[in-house]
């Protein structure tokens, strides 16, 4: 198993909980650089992996199917943590790596477990309350969205669908013992306040 372990904007006490004991849990800590290295050591020893700063990509696919290649032996026969600064599915490369991950060892299973990510750490440090609906981007043109608060799920999809959206996910209650995935055709007509609905282009 590999989890891709969100540790926070780099403040060491904005660690969650969770992070703090799969890394003591963990049979190796992988990280991409001497930040996440600090952040980890506290709670134990991690291998450092090249992750370069480039848009040579050749060589972004070349250092992700090397650092694969070191994952992989301690993900098929234990627990693999890869720790990356803010959040894992925030415009980082563990979805990248997952993937060649998926080519070559197939048989390996990965998640993720969230972390503090950039925008809601900015949000705290500038003082800038996000409120109502906003847009963030990498620079690329934007392909999905989110939707808070989607009590009425199957109403906003055949609304989404009309402007050319065409995947859909509804997590109602995430993180609670009671949480339930809906995916496709499966979203139901209403939801808990609790939810989250996802939809890609």
């Amino acid at each position: 198993m590999l989890v891709g372990l969100g540790l926070g904007p780099g403040n060491p006490e904005l660690l969650t909980l969770r992070a703090i004991r799969l890394l003591r849990e963990a049979d190796t800590v992988f990280v991409p650089g001497r930040i996440a290295a600090d952040l980890v050591a506290p709670y134990r020893e991690s291998v450092m992996l090249d992750f370069p700063m480039t848009d040579d990509e050749s060589r972004i696919r070349a250092c992700l199917e090397s650092n694969a290649e070191k994952i992989a032996p301690v993900a098929e026969n234990g627990l693999a943590v890869f720790g990356i600064l803010g959040d894992p599915n925030f415009f980082s490369t563990f979805s990248r790596l997952c993937g060649i991950l998926a080519e070559r060892h197939p048989g390996i299973e990965f998640r993720t477990e969230p972390g503090i990510s950039s925008i809601t750490a900015f949000a705290a440090a500038a003082g800038v309350p996000l409120a109502g609906g906003f847009l963030v981007s990498d620079g690329a043109e934007p392909s999905a969205l989110i939707r808070l608060k989607a009590r009425h799920p199957k109403k906003i999809v055949a609304g989404l669908k009309k402007e050319g959206y065409r995947e859909f996910v509804l997590v109602e209650r995430m993180f609670f013992p009671d949480m339930k995935v809906y995916r496709g055709d499966k979203i139901p007509e209403k939801s808990d306040y609790m939810s989250v609905l996802y939809a890609r282009r």
